[in-house]
């Protein structure tokens, strides 16, 4: 069994992002800028990340927390943590199924629908994430975090159609650099100590 546990989801991997290839950028095409692929996305990943923290910890949460709350953990685990779980979470919440939506729409009436199947799967593959994690408290923190969790997700969306699988992961990994990674190191450095 031994490397075959690792293979054989590898390969299943390879399936779903060869599948696309004509529908979605693959991981190194050349017609997507370095640019397109990383720096933008994460870019925008950070701004969301730099939010969340403005409006959760600064204004929500201004007094030095007594302990790392769940979603922050010690530095430098954090590191490896927030970066398999953003692998995780964009292979499963965006790499298969929108693959899978995509390949159903270029099946159905011979692809003449494929741009609406994206955007419906693009649509549904956004709301994914803020449903499932939505915050106890007050109203606006529910509306805030539905709203900047969809839009976030469909700007993924939109970048793994533009530029592939990679830019979604460098938007993910953006956003948590800021939200998960730093915040945690200051809480972890500055207000626990």
């Amino acid at each position: 069994m031994g490397a075959s546990k690792y293979l054989y989801p590898t390969a299943w991997l390879s399936v779903f992002i060869s599948a696309g290839q004509r529908w979605h950028p693959n991981f190194c095409e050349e017609r997507v800028s370095n640019k397109l692929r990383f720096l933008s996305p994460a870019l925008i990943g950070a701004c969301f990340g730099i939010l969340d923290i403005i409006v959760i910890k600064v204004m929500m949460h201004p007094e030095p927390y007594t302990e790392l709350p769940p979603f922050l953990q010690p530095f430098p685990y954090s590191l490896f943590l927030f970066f398999s779980g953003a692998f995780e979470i964009e292979v499963f919440y965006r790499l298969i199924p929108l693959t899978l939506i995509v390949l159903f729409g270029k099946w159905f009436a011979r692809g003449k629908y494929v741009q609406a199947f994206f955007w419906a799967g693009a649509v549904l593959t956004s709301l994914r994430e803020p449903l499932e994690q939505l915050p106890g408290g007050g109203m606006l923190l529910i509306v805030y975090s539905l709203l900047t969790g969809f839009l976030m997700n469909l700007a993924q969306a939109i970048y793994f159609h533009n530029a592939g699988f990679l830019s979604t992961l460098s938007l993910r990994l953006g956003h948590y650099l800021f939200w998960h990674i730093l915040l945690g190191i200051f809480v972890e450095y500055f207000e626990l100590m």
